[in-house]
């Protein structure tokens, strides 16, 4: 099966593993058209409609979706007003009668210049710059995305090349599939039993996405039938493995193999890959190597004196044992974070009692839907509508392209404690507002649920009022005081009351700001990685390093996003950046590339200005978006607009060129 999809998809002028030639045909009567399109999102189904039927005078001018910044949360249908959604709603429900009437199933490719116009409406005729990184993802678009435009064995005069990827989460997955396009050698490590990364090996309580499905895919596996807008994390694991299934990738995989060292050959131009696999290490050689093992890989356990002690079960969220049984337990969450915040609502009624150990409070945004089905309207459509999942990808896309950015950026001059700017105070009052609301019954929780940083100075968390419901439980008892230490019977915070507890469950993240530990790197003249970074990590566009030739990191040292961008956007166009790059070493003729010094000093010099005029760079807020220096070492502070642009192009004057 593997193989004919990989010859069916290297053949499609589009570059999505899920692209179907047809669909349902429309049978439905008119009372249910009038149904989906009274409860549709309305500029998606706009321009799936104008791609299938050819009509592009759909999108009037004065339909536009005017989408005002979204504080908190987005306007329904990009804040058309009233009059406009009726309009539209006209208008799409005479074009769905019209697939149904003349059995429209498919949709053709489009023209750039008909890219172009969708982009133009859709956008409320955003910024040009925009368009380039926007059709990136617009599959419809004949010869847009990410797909290599040359061929190794055009490229590489029958020189031996081959790559290295450590990691087939989806970073490793991004990038297998696009060296597999391009015809590059080259083999994924993975220390595990299978693909995935985190959708795998995070099987706690309540795991689920907390950015909308849609988005949250490759755009050369743009899937249209998810279940839920914010899936489970089965659904999303399930996901990577169609995508392997799909691209061939499976091939290209080392299960169960840890690469512990990767040292670098100058003479010979070459990487040497140290690997573990069934307790033997043997040594690969590779002409470079792509790191792919993400920032949250390593558990972090909180430093509290007696941990050992402790006399029943210990689970952390990111290493889970399904094999215990919670039903009646006494249990303590340590952490409040993001998996605390999904295993918490997901254990409460199981559980005899359930104690939440918090150091901080988190901000977050109301979405009432989170639990929910996708929509009918959706269902129907990306069954019925050519393309229109597609297009609801593409919208969601774009609305989180700056997203929520603006509410983050402080405003020169303020100093109203606790905020950074008037759009921030305002957030921060809205959201003080809800919290007060849900906790109106529970005036000694309020106290210790309002947070007392800057409103995105951290992660926010989705609110569906669950959160608020599980701590108000009589089994619960938050705690605010800290832990103490760690006895056999449980815990002792500072207040001195011990906790009698059966489990304790660790929701306290990962080791973040350490960048590719534990493997050991040593790149010229036996330069450490570890010790250069000396816990500082720093990277060009998060991707390559000085002294490091031919190694590429992904996800690397400030590619985070947090209120803007998506991690797949990150993902891939770092990933379009090292294949150019590889493209330039085989054309050239080079042995490697190194990045000059300078080069990284003028980047980062640039990036930490400007995470110093965000939420999460004010000296107040203590996140792990930090390092130990208190240096932003995770988070991208500028618009993803200039991610996209440093990665279209490898200036050779940035690199010394190894011969």
């Amino acid at each position: 099966m593997t193989d004919s999809l990989t010859e069916l998809h290297e053949d499609l002028a589009v570059d999505d593993l899920y692209w179907r030639e047809t669909y349902e045909p429309i049978t439905e009567d008119d009372a249910f058209l009038r149904r989906i399109v009274e409860t549709a999102d309305l500029p998606a189904l706009m321009v799936a409609l104008a791609a299938v039927t050819g009509d592009f005078s759909l999108l009037r001018e004065d339909l536009r979706p005017p989408q005002p910044p979204a504080d908190i949360v987005g306007e329904p249908h990009g804040g058309m007003a009233p009059d406009a959604q009726a309009a539209a709603r006209e208008l799409a429900f005479a074009a769905l009668k019209q697939v149904r009437e003349e059995r429209l199933t498919s949709v053709g490719t489009l023209t750039e210049e008909q890219g172009a116009q969708i982009l133009d409406w859709i956008t409320n005729a955003a910024n040009s710059e925009y368009y380039p990184m926007l059709m990136h993802d617009m599959a419809l678009v004949e010869g847009k995305g990410g797909k290599p435009k040359w061929n190794f064995e055009d490229v590489a005069g029958g020189r031996e090349f081959s790559v290295a990827v450590i990691g087939s989460g989806v970073s490793g997955m991004a990038a297998s599939y696009r060296l597999k396009q391009a015809g590059i050698p080259h083999t994924v490590f993975e220390k595990g039993h299978t693909i995935g990364g985190t959708w795998w090996k995070n099987t706690y309580p309540g795991v689920r996405l907390d950015t909308p499905n849609y988005a949250y895919s490759f755009s050369f596996a743009q899937r249209d039938d998810w279940p839920q807008q914010f899936s489970q994390g089965t659904e999303i694991h399930r996901y990577t493995c169609e995508v392997a299934e799909r691209g061939g990738l499976m091939e290209h995989m080392q299960f169960n193999t840890e690469v512990t060292k990767a040292t670098y050959d100058a003479g010979a131009g070459l990487w040497d890959v140290e690997i573990v696999q069934d307790g033997v290490t043997t040594v690969r050689r590779f002409n470079a190597v792509i790191s792919a093992v993400g920032q949250l890989d390593r558990p972090k356990y909180p430093e509290v004196a007696g941990r050992e002690d402790f006399a029943g079960i210990q689970l952390h969220s990111a290493e889970w044992d399904n094999t215990v049984d919670l039903a009646g337990k006494r249990v303590a969450v340590i952490g409040t974070g993001a998996s605390a915040y999904q295993i918490v609502p997901a254990i409460v009624d199981q559980v005899a009692s359930l104690t939440v150990i918090q150091r901080s409070s988190p901000w977050m945004l109301p979405t009432k839907g989170y639990y929910d089905d996708m929509p009918e309207s959706v269902q129907w459509l990306v069954r019925k509508l050519p393309h229109y999942g597609q297009w609801l990808r593409f919208w969601q896309h774009w609305l989180g392209v700056e997203g929520r950015q603006h509410t983050t950026v402080a405003e020169p001059g303020w100093n109203k404690p606790g905020s950074v700017s008037a759009v921030n105070e305002r957030v921060r009052q809205a959201l003080t507002a809800m919290l007060a609301e849900q906790y109106k019954d529970r005036p000694d929780l309020l106290a210790k649920v309002t947070p007392d940083y800057i409103v995105g100075g951290k992660r926010m968390l989705r609110d569906n009022g669950v959160w608020a419901q599980s701590l108000k439980k009589p089994q619960t008892t938050l705690v605010t005081d800290g832990m103490e230490r760690m006895v056999p019977e449980g815990i002792i915070t500072k207040d001195g009351v011990l906790h009698e507890l059966d489990v304790i469950i660790y929701a306290t993240g990962f080791q973040a700001s350490q960048f590719l530990e534990p493997l050991q790197v040593s790149g010229l003249n036996g330069v450490d990685l570890h010790e250069y970074w000396g816990g500082d990590a720093k990277a060009y566009a998060g991707l390559t390093v000085p002294n490091f030739p031919n190694l590429f990191i992904i996800t690397g040292p400030n590619t985070g996003h947090v209120v803007n961008g998506s991690l797949y956007s990150m993902i891939e166009y770092g990933v379009e950046y090292i294949l150019e790059a590889l493209r330039v070493v085989l054309q050239e003729n080079l042995k490697a590339l190194d990045l000059r010094q300078e080069v990284l000093d003028e980047f980062v010099s640039k990036l930490d200005a400007a995470s110093a005029t965000k939420a999460w760079g004010h000296p107040s807020v203590q996140t792990w978006y930090k390092n130990k220096f208190g240096r932003v070492s995770q988070i991208w502070p500028f618009p993803v607009l200039d991610f996209w642009k440093i990665t279209r192009e490898v200036r050779l004057d940035d690199y010394n060129k190894l011969a």
